[in-house]
């Protein structure tokens, strides 16, 4: 281990310094820069399913448009996450975060001023894309600056982060429209993520420690070539001389952008048939990016994801896990919200605040999760998963409940108790996920993660969906909704369920290494 590296792991719990600089940088305030704006990228996720009728009415909007509001932002988001997490180690990640957080407050603050349906459109795209830049480097910096119980409590919060954002975002959005009205306060959800970004952006630039970028473009440079050919030495590896070009594989980058784009745009723009030609396509060319990448590294070159990575048992384990409870879960808030508003002619407050329990319960169980999640968060996050799947179980049964003339307000227990599973599995999930990944690959691990649950969102949302109104539109049924409802819940129900069993097999396989 290097000198710089044992310096660094001899600080203090709460402070770290890094090589070129005496200047002593606060965990704790590293950790509210990159956690506040990823709270804001995902509220633009869960925030606009509750103001789409607001947009829709204030613009004009055709429905094609409006699923282009929440379809561009994501596809857009799934694009750039792997490439900008690569990016990130490479050049450093508080250069990509403040990048990346820039280009989404712009674009917030056009959204929230626009008029045209087709311009805000376009802004959403750049938001994502913003979004995109800077998610990742947020697990990377938890992965670089963390370390043992303290990176298991900053994932922790990461997952309060995450699991809080999917409920807090329609009781935002659904508050402010109360407030403001219909036009101002759907613009409201958007215009304040400018001042929020404007802060975000002067606090990173004063309490991140911009490490790598110090090294690689400061006066540092022999000091990080001594401490990288000593880790090499430590690791028994052969030491290269400092290269002098950057190797990007700009060809594995567009063949992942491709696949991304190709598997999630069917799902997003399903009007047109012969769409779902680009799904056998987008398959093939996830498979060419995975052997171009394998003999990318063959050759001696580095490769945008090092697939050595998967062999690492925690993250290719918890990162399938995470992949198939976005599958499912993120959903659940979508089909409440729309059987709510369209059967029971609930506003968009009222749907806000059937899903605040959830939110307040779903914190409490990240930060409890995060305190356990090194040691038992295999069996943690078999015990989420069941705790999801009771809730929505559960919440079908009342759902009928409510058919024979009970209130919809007797659904907030099973969406309230689903919110301590949510929680649990947030923390949990992202500790083990990143327990054993070097922190060098730390971006890329994140950014590759989260593409996976990106794709998982936009393909879930949209079976989902599909089969709770293609219930609601059953012929001669008075309880269309209801069962729509149902089948769509049943279809989260079996997604949970699989991710279930690949939970229990791997919180098994730790027994079994034991024994």
């Amino acid at each position: 281990m290097s000198a710089a590296r044992q310096n660094q792991l001899s600080n203090s719990a709460s402070e770290i310094t890094i090589p070129g600089s005496d200047r002593r940088y606060s965990r704790k305030k590293i950790l509210a820069v990159v956690l506040i704006p990823l709270m804001m990228s995902l509220l633009q996720v869960s925030s606009v399913n509750n103001a789409l009728f607001s947009m829709g009415q204030a613009l004009d909007a055709s429905n094609s448009q409006l699923q282009w509001v929440l379809s561009g932002y994501a596809l857009a988001y799934g694009i750039v996450l792997v490439p900008a997490g690569r990016l990130g180690d490479i050049f450093g990640r508080g250069g990509g975060f403040v990048t990346g957080l820039a280009i989404f407050t712009l674009a917030s603050l056009g959204i929230g001023l626009s008029n045209d349906p087709t311009l805000l459109n376009v802004l959403r795209l750049v938001q994502g894309i913003g979004a995109g830049i800077f998610s990742p480097q947020t697990t990377g910096m938890i992965q670089q600056y963390f370390q043992g119980q303290a990176r298991a409590r900053a994932f922790a919060l990461f997952g309060l982060v995450v699991s809080m954002s999917v409920a807090a975002g329609p009781v935002m959005s659904g508050g402010l429209i109360a407030l403001l009205g219909a036009d101002v306060g759907w613009r409201a959800s958007f215009l304040i993520n400018f001042p929020l970004g404007i802060i975000g952006i002067i606090l990173a630039l004063r309490w991140l420690p911009f490490a790598k970028e110090r090294r690689r473009f400061g006066p540092d440079k022999v000091a990080a070539q001594r401490e990288y050919e000593a880790q090499q030495a430590a690791a028994g590896n052969e030491i290269k001389p400092a290269k002098t070009r950057v190797d990007l594989d700009p060809v594995g980058m567009g063949l992942l952008a491709s696949a991304v784009v190709a598997i999630m745009f069917p799902f997003m723009e399903h009007s047109k048939a012969w769409l779902w030609g680009l799904l056998p396509a987008g398959v093939i060319s996830l498979a060419i990016w995975v052997l171009w990448e394998l003999n990318y590294q063959k050759r001696g070159k580095y490769p945008m994801v090092n697939m050595n990575l998967f062999r690492i048992r925690t993250y290719s384990y918890s990162t399938a896990i995470s992949t198939l409870q976005f599958l499912g879960a993120t959903s659940i808030f979508v089909v409440l919200a729309l059987f709510l508003q369209n059967e029971l002619d609930t506003s968009a407050l009222q749907v806000g605040l059937v899903s605040l329990p959830n939110a307040l319960l779903s914190g409490y169980a990240a930060m409890w999760a995060g305190k356990r999640a090194v040691e038992h968060g295999r069996g943690l996050q078999v015990l989420a998963l069941a705790i999801m799947l009771t809730g929505v179980l559960g919440s079908i049964l009342v759902v009928w409940l409510i058919s024979d003339g009970a209130s919809f307000w007797w659904l907030v227990p099973p969406i309230t108790f689903l919110g301590f599973g949510q929680g649990a599995m947030g923390s949990a999930n992202q500790t083990q996920t990143m327990l054993d990944v070097p922190a060098q690959h730390g971006g890329t691990a994140g950014g590759v993660q989260q593409t996976g649950q990106r794709i998982a969102t936009a393909i879930g949302n949209a079976m989902v969906t599909a089969v709770l109104l293609a219930g609601s539109r059953m012929p001669g049924n008075t309880h269309s909704w209801y069962v729509g409802f149902t089948l769509s819940y049943v279809l989260i129900a079996m997604i949970l369920a699989v991710g279930l069993g690949i939970a229990i097999v791997f919180w098994r396989e730790k027994y079994r290494h034991i024994n």
